[in-house]
Protein backbone atom coordinates (compact mmCIF):
# COMPACT_ATOMS: atom_id res chain seq x y z
CA UNK A 1 0.00 0.00 0.00
CA UNK A 2 1.56 3.07 -1.48
CA UNK A 3 0.90 6.34 0.79
CA UNK A 4 1.05 9.69 -0.20
CA UNK A 5 3.15 11.94 2.35
CA UNK A 6 2.48 15.29 0.05
CA UNK A 7 -1.35 14.94 -0.12
CA UNK A 8 -1.85 13.48 3.35
CA UNK A 9 -2.74 16.51 5.79
CA UNK A 10 -3.44 15.49 9.60
CA UNK A 11 -7.37 15.38 10.84
CA UNK A 12 -8.31 14.98 13.77
CA UNK A 13 -9.81 11.16 15.03
CA UNK A 14 -13.55 12.25 14.91
CA UNK A 15 -13.66 14.24 11.18
CA UNK A 16 -11.91 10.97 9.89
CA UNK A 17 -14.54 8.80 11.08
CA UNK A 18 -17.50 11.69 10.11
CA UNK A 19 -16.12 11.48 6.70
CA UNK A 20 -16.24 7.72 6.43
CA UNK A 21 -19.55 7.09 8.15
CA UNK A 22 -20.39 9.99 5.62
CA UNK A 23 -19.26 8.09 2.53
CA UNK A 24 -20.35 4.79 3.45
CA UNK A 25 -24.02 6.29 4.12
CA UNK A 26 -24.04 8.11 0.64
CA UNK A 27 -22.91 4.87 -0.81
CA UNK A 28 -25.97 2.20 0.57
CA UNK A 29 -23.35 0.72 2.45
CA UNK A 30 -23.92 -0.36 6.54
CA UNK A 31 -21.37 1.34 8.24
CA UNK A 32 -21.35 -1.22 11.17
CA UNK A 33 -21.84 -4.32 9.90
CA UNK A 34 -20.62 -6.44 12.20
CA UNK A 35 -23.61 -5.35 14.57
CA UNK A 36 -26.28 -7.29 13.81
CA UNK A 37 -30.00 -5.77 14.97
CA UNK A 38 -30.04 -3.31 17.20
CA UNK A 39 -30.66 -0.61 14.47
CA UNK A 40 -32.12 2.20 16.66
CA UNK A 41 -28.50 1.67 18.49
CA UNK A 42 -26.32 1.74 15.54
CA UNK A 43 -28.57 4.97 13.93
CA UNK A 44 -27.86 6.53 17.40
CA UNK A 45 -23.79 5.66 17.12
CA UNK A 46 -23.98 7.32 13.33
CA UNK A 47 -25.74 10.11 14.65
CA UNK A 48 -23.04 10.74 18.25
CA UNK A 49 -20.45 10.11 15.14
CA UNK A 50 -21.79 12.78 12.41
CA UNK A 51 -21.97 15.43 14.89
CA UNK A 52 -18.52 14.73 16.50
CA UNK A 53 -20.13 13.40 19.71
CA UNK A 54 -19.05 10.65 22.00
CA UNK A 55 -21.14 7.71 22.72
CA UNK A 56 -21.87 6.30 26.06
CA UNK A 57 -23.44 2.49 25.27
CA UNK A 58 -25.62 0.96 28.19
CA UNK A 59 -26.95 -2.21 28.73
CA UNK A 60 -26.12 -5.66 30.15
CA UNK A 61 -23.11 -7.70 29.31
CA UNK A 62 -22.85 -9.63 26.40
CA UNK A 63 -24.84 -7.37 23.61
CA UNK A 64 -21.97 -6.24 22.01
CA UNK A 65 -20.86 -3.00 23.11
CA UNK A 66 -17.15 -3.52 23.42
CA UNK A 67 -17.43 -4.98 19.35
CA UNK A 68 -19.44 -1.95 18.72
CA UNK A 69 -16.20 0.32 19.48
CA UNK A 70 -14.03 -1.83 17.63
CA UNK A 71 -16.01 -1.75 14.83
CA UNK A 72 -15.59 2.08 14.34
CA UNK A 73 -12.07 1.86 14.61
CA UNK A 74 -11.70 -0.78 11.52
CA UNK A 75 -13.69 2.52 9.49
CA UNK A 76 -10.57 4.46 10.74
CA UNK A 77 -8.06 4.63 7.55
CA UNK A 78 -4.61 3.83 7.75
CA UNK A 79 -1.88 6.90 8.58
CA UNK A 80 1.46 8.06 9.25
CA UNK A 81 3.22 8.42 12.76
CA UNK A 82 6.94 9.31 13.64
CA UNK A 83 8.39 5.73 13.60
CA UNK A 84 9.20 4.47 17.44
CA UNK A 85 7.08 7.00 19.00
CA UNK A 86 4.75 5.54 21.83
CA UNK A 87 2.22 7.99 21.64
CA UNK A 88 1.35 8.34 17.70
CA UNK A 89 2.56 11.43 16.97
CA UNK A 90 2.03 12.60 13.79
CA UNK A 91 5.23 13.63 11.58
CA UNK A 92 3.02 16.62 9.98
CA UNK A 93 2.49 18.41 13.91
CA UNK A 94 3.50 21.52 14.75
CA UNK A 95 6.61 20.71 17.28
CA UNK A 96 4.73 21.93 20.21
CA UNK A 97 1.95 18.92 19.47
CA UNK A 98 4.35 16.01 19.23
CA UNK A 99 5.73 14.48 22.30
CA UNK A 100 9.23 15.23 24.15
CA UNK A 101 10.95 12.72 22.24
CA UNK A 102 10.21 13.16 18.85
CA UNK A 103 9.34 17.21 19.00
CA UNK A 104 12.74 18.14 17.98
CA UNK A 105 13.31 16.28 14.59
CA UNK A 106 12.72 18.07 11.63
CA UNK A 107 12.52 15.29 8.84
CA UNK A 108 11.81 12.04 11.07
CA UNK A 109 11.04 8.90 9.47
CA UNK A 110 7.94 7.02 9.27
CA UNK A 111 5.41 4.28 9.52
CA UNK A 112 1.97 3.59 8.64
CA UNK A 113 -0.44 2.41 10.98
CA UNK A 114 -3.43 0.74 10.48
CA UNK A 115 -7.04 1.49 11.40
CA UNK A 116 -7.30 -1.63 13.03
CA UNK A 117 -4.60 -1.03 15.11
CA UNK A 118 -5.83 2.63 16.14
CA UNK A 119 -7.89 1.05 18.69
CA UNK A 120 -7.26 1.01 22.68
CA UNK A 121 -9.36 -0.57 25.59
CA UNK A 122 -9.08 0.58 28.90
CA UNK A 123 -10.85 -1.97 31.41
CA UNK A 124 -12.62 -0.09 34.64
CA UNK A 125 -13.09 -1.38 37.63
CA UNK A 126 -12.08 -0.07 41.23
CA UNK A 127 -8.60 -0.61 40.73
CA UNK A 128 -8.33 2.07 37.66
CA UNK A 129 -6.62 4.93 38.86
CA UNK A 130 -4.18 7.69 37.45
CA UNK A 131 -1.79 5.16 36.17
CA UNK A 132 -3.41 3.50 34.28
CA UNK A 133 -5.34 6.29 32.36
CA UNK A 134 -2.74 8.36 31.70
CA UNK A 135 1.13 7.24 33.02
CA UNK A 136 3.45 5.73 35.37
CA UNK A 137 6.71 7.09 36.86
CA UNK A 138 9.81 5.72 35.19
CA UNK A 139 11.70 3.84 37.67
CA UNK A 140 14.79 3.38 35.88
CA UNK A 141 14.86 6.77 34.39
CA UNK A 142 15.14 7.83 38.12
CA UNK A 143 17.54 5.83 39.21
CA UNK A 144 20.05 6.67 36.23
CA UNK A 145 19.22 10.11 38.08
CA UNK A 146 16.50 11.90 35.97
CA UNK A 147 14.57 13.91 38.53
CA UNK A 148 11.29 12.22 39.24
CA UNK A 149 9.08 16.05 37.98
CA UNK A 150 11.05 15.33 34.58
CA UNK A 151 8.93 14.23 31.90
CA UNK A 152 11.57 11.92 30.64
CA UNK A 153 10.54 9.83 34.26
CA UNK A 154 7.14 9.38 32.59
CA UNK A 155 5.87 6.70 30.94
CA UNK A 156 2.53 7.39 29.19
CA UNK A 157 0.03 4.48 29.12
CA UNK A 158 -4.14 4.17 28.59
CA UNK A 159 -5.11 7.13 26.56
CA UNK A 160 -1.79 8.57 25.56
CA UNK A 161 -1.02 5.17 23.80
CA UNK A 162 -4.46 5.04 22.15
CA UNK A 163 -3.80 8.39 20.54
CA UNK A 164 -4.83 9.13 17.05
CA UNK A 165 -7.49 6.39 17.62
CA UNK A 166 -10.76 4.74 19.19
CA UNK A 167 -10.28 4.70 23.31
CA UNK A 168 -12.48 2.30 24.74
CA UNK A 169 -13.56 2.92 28.56
CA UNK A 170 -15.28 -0.57 29.68
CA UNK A 171 -17.80 -0.04 32.77
CA UNK A 172 -16.93 3.70 32.69
CA UNK A 173 -19.23 3.80 36.57
CA UNK A 174 -17.10 1.20 37.74
CA UNK A 175 -14.10 3.25 37.75
CA UNK A 176 -14.21 6.13 41.25
CA UNK A 177 -15.34 9.34 40.20
CA UNK A 178 -12.11 11.15 41.28
CA UNK A 179 -10.59 8.91 38.68
CA UNK A 180 -13.56 9.69 36.06
CA UNK A 181 -12.77 13.58 35.92
CA UNK A 182 -9.48 12.57 34.20
CA UNK A 183 -11.66 12.43 31.23
CA UNK A 184 -12.92 15.82 31.42
CA UNK A 185 -10.41 18.22 29.87
CA UNK A 186 -9.78 15.26 26.62
CA UNK A 187 -13.62 15.59 26.01
CA UNK A 188 -13.57 19.24 26.65
CA UNK A 189 -10.51 20.83 25.58
CA UNK A 190 -8.86 17.83 23.55
CA UNK A 191 -5.83 17.64 25.74
CA UNK A 192 -4.66 16.23 28.76
CA UNK A 193 -3.05 17.92 32.08
CA UNK A 194 0.09 16.27 34.08
CA UNK A 195 0.27 18.87 36.86
CA UNK A 196 2.76 17.13 38.88
CA UNK A 197 5.35 17.76 35.49
CA UNK A 198 2.99 21.16 34.67
CA UNK A 199 2.50 19.57 31.23
CA UNK A 200 -0.80 19.73 28.78
CA UNK A 201 -0.13 18.57 25.75
CA UNK A 202 -3.25 17.87 22.84
CA UNK A 203 -4.91 14.81 22.46
CA UNK A 204 -6.73 13.21 19.78
CA UNK A 205 -9.41 10.35 20.47
CA UNK A 206 -12.70 9.31 20.28
CA UNK A 207 -13.76 8.45 23.28
CA UNK A 208 -16.45 5.46 23.77
CA UNK A 209 -17.74 4.92 27.11
CA UNK A 210 -19.61 1.32 28.17
CA UNK A 211 -21.89 0.13 30.95
CA UNK A 212 -23.84 -2.16 32.74
CA UNK A 213 -27.14 -0.63 33.47
CA UNK A 214 -26.35 -1.73 37.41
CA UNK A 215 -23.29 -0.10 37.41
CA UNK A 216 -24.79 3.11 35.48
CA UNK A 217 -26.99 3.28 38.79
CA UNK A 218 -25.81 1.64 41.74
CA UNK A 219 -21.70 1.55 41.87
CA UNK A 220 -19.90 4.80 41.18
CA UNK A 221 -21.46 8.44 40.30
CA UNK A 222 -20.70 9.68 36.89
CA UNK A 223 -19.81 13.27 37.30
CA UNK A 224 -22.24 15.55 36.01
CA UNK A 225 -19.82 17.41 34.04
CA UNK A 226 -18.65 14.25 32.62
CA UNK A 227 -21.91 12.82 31.70
CA UNK A 228 -23.18 15.90 29.82
CA UNK A 229 -20.49 15.31 27.31
CA UNK A 230 -21.25 11.87 26.68
CA UNK A 231 -24.85 10.72 24.76
CA UNK A 232 -25.98 8.17 26.06
CA UNK A 233 -27.04 5.34 24.34
CA UNK A 234 -29.21 2.02 25.58
CA UNK A 235 -28.17 -1.04 23.68
CA UNK A 236 -30.64 -4.25 24.30
CA UNK A 237 -30.38 -7.80 23.20
CA UNK A 238 -30.93 -8.97 19.25
CA UNK A 239 -34.27 -10.14 18.60
CA UNK A 240 -34.55 -14.45 18.32
CA UNK A 241 -34.15 -14.68 14.34
CA UNK A 242 -30.55 -12.32 14.94
CA UNK A 243 -29.35 -14.11 18.41
CA UNK A 244 -30.07 -17.50 15.91
CA UNK A 245 -27.60 -16.15 13.08
CA UNK A 246 -24.83 -14.88 16.32
CA UNK A 247 -25.24 -17.93 17.97
CA UNK A 248 -24.14 -20.32 14.81
CA UNK A 249 -21.37 -17.55 13.73
CA UNK A 250 -20.00 -17.09 16.66
CA UNK A 251 -19.62 -21.00 17.90
CA UNK A 252 -16.65 -22.56 18.54
CA UNK A 253 -14.38 -22.96 14.97
CA UNK A 254 -11.01 -23.94 14.00
CA UNK A 255 -10.07 -21.22 11.38
CA UNK A 256 -6.83 -22.29 9.03
CA UNK A 257 -6.36 -18.25 8.84
CA UNK A 258 -6.00 -17.68 12.83
CA UNK A 259 -2.26 -16.19 12.92
CA UNK A 260 -2.75 -14.56 9.47
CA UNK A 261 -5.04 -11.53 8.65
CA UNK A 262 -8.64 -12.51 8.02
CA UNK A 263 -9.93 -12.29 4.60
CA UNK A 264 -13.04 -10.45 5.08
CA UNK A 265 -10.68 -7.73 6.98
CA UNK A 266 -9.67 -5.90 4.01
CA UNK A 267 -6.95 -3.34 4.94
CA UNK A 268 -8.70 0.30 4.61
CA UNK A 269 -6.98 2.53 1.75
CA UNK A 270 -5.07 5.98 2.49
CA UNK A 271 -7.76 8.64 2.75
CA UNK A 272 -6.65 12.39 1.88
CA UNK A 273 -9.42 14.17 3.85
CA UNK A 274 -10.10 17.96 3.07
CA UNK A 275 -11.70 20.77 5.30
CA UNK A 276 -14.47 21.39 3.07
CA UNK A 277 -15.54 17.42 2.16
CA UNK A 278 -16.40 17.88 5.90
CA UNK A 279 -18.77 20.88 6.01
CA UNK A 280 -22.63 20.54 6.56
CA UNK A 281 -24.32 20.48 3.69
CA UNK A 282 -27.99 20.58 4.84
CA UNK A 283 -30.36 23.32 6.39
CA UNK A 284 -32.57 23.50 9.83
CA UNK A 285 -35.34 26.25 9.15
CA UNK A 286 -35.65 29.02 12.29
CA UNK A 287 -38.86 27.26 13.22
CA UNK A 288 -36.80 23.84 13.86
CA UNK A 289 -33.95 25.77 15.47
CA UNK A 290 -36.56 27.51 17.72
CA UNK A 291 -38.66 24.17 18.48
CA UNK A 292 -35.05 22.98 19.82
CA UNK A 293 -33.50 25.73 22.03
CA UNK A 294 -37.36 25.72 23.58
CA UNK A 295 -37.73 21.82 24.23
CA UNK A 296 -34.06 22.41 25.95
CA UNK A 297 -35.10 25.36 28.10
CA UNK A 298 -38.50 23.52 29.04
CA UNK A 299 -36.95 20.44 30.33
CA UNK A 300 -35.37 22.78 32.75
CA UNK A 301 -39.44 24.53 33.99
CA UNK A 302 -41.02 20.86 33.31
CA UNK A 303 -42.63 19.68 36.37
CA UNK A 304 -41.91 16.45 35.75
CA UNK A 305 -38.10 16.99 35.50
CA UNK A 306 -35.87 17.44 38.34
CA UNK A 307 -32.48 18.61 36.53
CA UNK A 308 -32.78 20.06 32.79
CA UNK A 309 -30.65 20.06 30.21
CA UNK A 310 -27.54 22.06 29.92
CA UNK A 311 -26.65 24.68 27.02
CA UNK A 312 -25.16 21.84 25.63
CA UNK A 313 -27.85 19.76 25.37
CA UNK A 314 -29.39 22.31 23.26
CA UNK A 315 -25.73 22.63 21.06
CA UNK A 316 -25.83 18.66 20.28
CA UNK A 317 -29.90 18.40 19.65
CA UNK A 318 -29.00 21.22 16.99
CA UNK A 319 -25.42 19.24 15.53
CA UNK A 320 -27.77 15.89 15.82
CA UNK A 321 -30.43 16.93 14.03
CA UNK A 322 -28.63 18.22 11.56
CA UNK A 323 -26.88 14.68 11.64
CA UNK A 324 -30.00 12.82 11.04
CA UNK A 325 -31.00 14.71 7.65
CA UNK A 326 -27.52 13.71 6.66
CA UNK A 327 -28.23 9.77 7.70
CA UNK A 328 -31.87 10.39 5.68
CA UNK A 329 -29.81 11.66 2.67
CA UNK A 330 -32.21 14.97 3.19
CA UNK A 331 -30.93 19.06 3.05
CA UNK A 332 -33.53 20.38 5.20
CA UNK A 333 -34.14 19.17 8.19
CA UNK A 334 -37.86 18.33 9.31
CA UNK A 335 -39.61 18.14 12.96
CA UNK A 336 -38.84 14.50 12.81
CA UNK A 337 -35.33 15.11 12.55
CA UNK A 338 -35.40 17.29 15.56
CA UNK A 339 -37.54 14.79 17.42
CA UNK A 340 -34.77 12.27 17.10
CA UNK A 341 -31.78 14.60 17.57
CA UNK A 342 -33.14 15.79 20.81
CA UNK A 343 -34.01 12.28 22.49
CA UNK A 344 -30.36 11.37 21.98
CA UNK A 345 -29.60 14.68 23.40
CA UNK A 346 -31.82 14.90 26.13
CA UNK A 347 -31.28 11.23 27.22
CA UNK A 348 -28.77 11.60 29.23
CA UNK A 349 -28.83 15.36 30.06
CA UNK A 350 -32.54 15.06 31.78
CA UNK A 351 -33.32 13.77 35.27
CA UNK A 352 -37.01 12.72 36.01
CA UNK A 353 -39.03 13.30 39.50
CA UNK A 354 -37.80 10.49 41.94
CA UNK A 355 -42.11 9.62 41.66
CA UNK A 356 -41.91 8.89 37.67
CA UNK A 357 -39.10 5.60 38.33
CA UNK A 358 -40.21 3.06 40.36
CA UNK A 359 -37.64 1.77 42.89
CA UNK A 360 -36.70 -1.10 40.67
CA UNK A 361 -37.25 -0.39 36.99
CA UNK A 362 -34.69 -1.28 35.05
CA UNK A 363 -32.78 2.05 33.36
CA UNK A 364 -34.33 0.79 30.04
CA UNK A 365 -37.90 1.59 30.87
CA UNK A 366 -36.34 4.60 33.10
CA UNK A 367 -34.98 5.72 29.50
CA UNK A 368 -38.10 5.03 27.99
CA UNK A 369 -39.92 7.18 30.32
CA UNK A 370 -37.46 9.90 29.77
CA UNK A 371 -38.22 9.72 26.16
CA UNK A 372 -42.04 9.75 26.83
CA UNK A 373 -41.20 12.90 29.00
CA UNK A 374 -38.98 14.48 26.36
CA UNK A 375 -41.99 14.63 23.80
CA UNK A 376 -44.21 15.59 25.66
CA UNK A 377 -42.16 18.66 26.08
CA UNK A 378 -41.38 19.30 22.61
CA UNK A 379 -45.35 18.89 22.12
CA UNK A 380 -45.14 21.93 23.86
CA UNK A 381 -42.37 24.04 21.93
CA UNK A 382 -44.12 23.21 18.95
CA UNK A 383 -47.58 24.74 19.95
CA UNK A 384 -45.83 27.71 21.37
CA UNK A 385 -43.06 27.99 17.75
CA UNK A 386 -46.84 27.36 16.03
CA UNK A 387 -48.57 30.27 17.99
CA UNK A 388 -46.13 32.97 16.77
CA UNK A 389 -46.81 32.03 13.06
CA UNK A 390 -50.26 31.35 13.38
CA UNK A 391 -50.96 34.89 15.16
CA UNK A 392 -49.58 36.45 12.42
CA UNK A 393 -51.99 34.47 9.83
CA UNK A 394 -55.96 35.40 8.76
CA UNK A 395 -58.48 32.66 8.35
CA UNK A 396 -56.32 29.79 10.28
CA UNK A 397 -59.34 27.22 9.01
CA UNK A 398 -58.81 28.05 5.29
CA UNK A 399 -55.15 27.11 5.78
CA UNK A 400 -56.34 23.98 7.92
CA UNK A 401 -58.03 22.93 5.31
CA UNK A 402 -55.22 23.50 3.03
CA UNK A 403 -52.37 21.65 5.13
CA UNK A 404 -54.99 18.57 5.47
CA UNK A 405 -55.36 18.12 1.84
CA UNK A 406 -51.70 18.17 1.23
CA UNK A 407 -50.83 16.04 3.83
CA UNK A 408 -53.83 13.78 2.79
CA UNK A 409 -51.85 13.54 -0.46
CA UNK A 410 -48.99 11.99 1.25
CA UNK A 411 -47.25 14.86 2.06
CA UNK A 412 -46.96 15.26 -2.28
CA UNK A 413 -46.60 19.10 -3.02
CA UNK A 414 -47.18 20.59 -6.38
CA UNK A 415 -44.78 22.64 -8.07
CA UNK A 416 -47.21 25.93 -7.57
CA UNK A 417 -48.92 26.75 -5.33
CA UNK A 418 -51.64 28.67 -6.99
CA UNK A 419 -54.52 26.71 -5.75
CA UNK A 420 -53.26 26.83 -1.95
CA UNK A 421 -53.14 30.31 -1.10
CA UNK A 422 -53.24 30.17 2.25
CA UNK A 423 -50.31 28.17 2.68
CA UNK A 424 -48.32 30.13 0.14
CA UNK A 425 -48.68 32.66 2.71
CA UNK A 426 -47.95 30.95 5.51
CA UNK A 427 -44.64 30.36 4.16
CA UNK A 428 -44.03 33.81 2.65
CA UNK A 429 -44.58 34.83 6.55
CA UNK A 430 -42.63 32.29 8.08
CA UNK A 431 -39.70 33.24 6.10
CA UNK A 432 -40.45 36.65 6.95
CA UNK A 433 -40.64 36.35 10.60
CA UNK A 434 -37.87 34.01 11.53
CA UNK A 435 -35.47 35.59 14.50
CA UNK A 436 -33.02 38.52 12.93
CA UNK A 437 -29.96 37.34 15.78
CA UNK A 438 -29.75 33.98 13.64
CA UNK A 439 -28.57 35.76 10.39
CA UNK A 440 -25.13 35.33 11.19
CA UNK A 441 -25.49 31.81 12.58
CA UNK A 442 -26.91 30.20 9.30
CA UNK A 443 -25.66 27.90 6.65
CA UNK A 444 -25.68 29.41 3.34
CA UNK A 445 -28.55 27.18 1.92
CA UNK A 446 -30.05 28.35 4.95
CA UNK A 447 -29.44 31.88 3.76
CA UNK A 448 -30.48 30.67 0.70
CA UNK A 449 -34.02 29.76 1.59
CA UNK A 450 -34.36 32.43 3.84
CA UNK A 451 -33.71 34.93 1.26
CA UNK A 452 -33.47 33.94 -2.20
CA UNK A 453 -35.65 31.29 -2.68
CA UNK A 454 -36.22 31.66 -6.29
CA UNK A 455 -32.64 30.88 -7.01
CA UNK A 456 -32.75 27.57 -4.94
CA UNK A 457 -32.25 24.02 -6.39
CA UNK A 458 -36.08 23.03 -6.48
CA UNK A 459 -34.85 19.61 -4.32
CA UNK A 460 -34.06 22.10 -1.94
CA UNK A 461 -37.13 24.07 -1.82
CA UNK A 462 -39.21 20.67 -2.45
CA UNK A 463 -37.97 20.01 1.41
CA UNK A 464 -38.28 23.18 2.83
CA UNK A 465 -41.81 23.54 2.25
CA UNK A 466 -42.27 19.82 3.41
CA UNK A 467 -40.54 20.56 6.66
CA UNK A 468 -42.68 24.12 6.57
CA UNK A 469 -45.75 21.61 5.53
CA UNK A 470 -45.31 18.61 8.64
CA UNK A 471 -44.54 22.03 11.04
CA UNK A 472 -47.84 24.07 10.36
CA UNK A 473 -49.82 20.58 10.60
CA UNK A 474 -48.57 19.81 14.16
CA UNK A 475 -49.30 23.42 15.14
CA UNK A 476 -52.59 23.55 13.88
CA UNK A 477 -52.96 20.07 15.68
CA UNK A 478 -52.04 21.92 19.09
CA UNK A 479 -54.21 24.42 18.43
CA UNK A 480 -57.21 22.22 17.99
CA UNK A 481 -57.63 23.62 14.75
CA UNK A 482 -56.91 20.59 12.92
CA UNK A 483 -58.34 17.24 15.09
CA UNK A 484 -55.85 14.70 13.48
CA UNK A 485 -53.50 14.04 10.89
CA UNK A 486 -53.44 11.00 8.39
CA UNK A 487 -51.02 8.21 9.31
CA UNK A 488 -48.19 8.53 6.63
CA UNK A 489 -44.32 7.77 5.88
CA UNK A 490 -42.16 10.38 7.41
CA UNK A 491 -45.28 12.47 9.16
CA UNK A 492 -44.00 12.72 12.92
CA UNK A 493 -46.39 13.90 15.16
CA UNK A 494 -45.30 13.95 19.13
CA UNK A 495 -47.31 13.18 21.56
CA UNK A 496 -48.86 14.20 24.97
CA UNK A 497 -48.19 12.38 28.36
CA UNK A 498 -51.19 10.57 29.77
CA UNK A 499 -52.29 12.59 32.51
Amino acid sequence: MEFDLERYQPMPVRYELRYVMLKKLREGVDPLPDIQGRDETKRDVIRAVLSNSHPYLVSREGTGKTRLAESLAKLLPPVPKVKGCPYNCDPKWPPEWRCPSCRHEEDPEIEIIAGKERYSRIQGNEYTNEAKILGVKDIQAIIQGVSPTDLRAFIGTGVLRGNRGVIAVDELPAIPTKVQVLFHPMLQENKIILEEYAWERPIDIFFVATGNPTGFAHVNRIPEPLLDRLELIPMGLPDEPVERDIIFRERFRVYDEFFTDRADEAPQEPLYITAASLKRRVAAPWWIVDIIVKTTRYTRECPNIDRGASIRGSIKALDHTYSTTEMRGGRVSSLGDAAQGLQLSLRGRVRLRADLIGFDDRESEQMSQTARVVEDVLWYAVRDVGERILTGLEESRALSREVSELLSDDGALPEGLESYPRFAEALEWMNESGPEELEHLVTDLEDQLRGDIASADPRDVEEYRRSALEFLGNALLTKEVIRGLPEIDGLYIPKRMET
